[in-house]
């Protein structure tokens, strides 16, 4: 009887012993609270991360940018000479190729007579700011993946203090061990949650670099190909009185040349 009241003391002592080793499980509302302050902008700049990578997986596509569609459309309304036409349909659509030729074919109908190198330069400008438009969206996710870790440095630094001050005015040597537990858990949170928001943000950010490259690189073709056919389209124009030497005096590269006396075709240089 003796032994069995010993070891069912035994294993008493050896439950209550196992119970209070193990540590209680903490769910995530737990673990944010003891990240600290930092924790409230770390979960601000998760929120916005989110929305970044919602909304760039939406618009930076190639039908946003270049679409066969509008390729197919512009194409046979500039070899019809239709350019009010083509303007009205850019209005409709959103499309970066639409806005670069809404603003060529803007400045080719406001001025017929103007150089067709002007035209190539508004196309250009125009291109350029909606690479750089492309471009500049994206770096909002490499600004977050540089300040969320900064962000967590920062509540690790707060989390540190916090312990030092407790160690400092503590009574008794296990109340310092416990406030200095509880700093050194709000340091490491922080400084974890900050990378979590990091990592990702610059995984993605790497990814949709390459994705606006490759539109970009696109975008130049399709613009290069679209202004290829409008130059064709201008130089097949008949001359206007007075335009060939108008055109000769302003040193167009695409002025009309003098008609073949057996009255062939002019050669399409372009290869349209």
């Amino acid at each position: 009887m003796c032994c069995g009241i010993i070891n069912a003391s035994a294993q008493d002592a050896a439950y209550s012993a196992s119970a209070a080793g193990t540590p209680a499980e903490k769910n995530f509302l737990e673990i944010f609270a003891s990240g600290g302050i930092a924790m409230y902008p770390l979960l601000l700049l998760s929120i916005i991360l989110v929305i970044f990578i919602l909304l760039f997986l939406v618009t930076i596509r190639r039908n946003a940018v270049v679409s066969d569609k509008f390729m197919n459309a512009a194409e046979v309304m500039i070899r019809r000479r239709d350019y009010h036409g083509l303007i009205a349909y850019c209005h409709k659509q959103n499309e970066c190729i639409s806005r670069i030729t809404q603003k060529a074919l803007d400045f080719l109908t406001k001025n017929p007579s103007a150089p067709f190198m002007e035209v190539r330069s508004i196309a250009e400008a125009e291109g350029s700011r909606q690479a750089g438009t492309l471009t500049s969206r994206i770096t909002y996710l490499a600004d977050i993946a540089a300040i969320a870790p900064m962000v967590g440095l920062l509540g690790t630094v707060l989390g540190m203090i916090k312990s030092f001050i407790h160690i400092s005015g503590g009574s008794a040597q296990g109340v310092r061990q416990m406030e200095l537990a509880a700093g050194v858990s709000e340091a490491l949170v922080a400084t974890a949650s900050g990378l979590i928001i990091a990592i990702p943000a610059l995984t993605f950010y790497s990814l949709f670099r390459g994705r606006v490259f490759r539109h970009i690189a696109e975008l130049e073709a399709a613009a290069a190909h679209l202004m290829a056919i409008l130059n064709g389209q201008i130089d097949r124009q008949p001359a206007a009185p007075g335009y060939l030497s108008q055109s000769r005096a302003r040193g167009d590269d695409f002025a009309m040349p003098t008609p073949s006396p057996l009255g062939a075709e002019r050669p399409d240089l372009h290869g349209i």
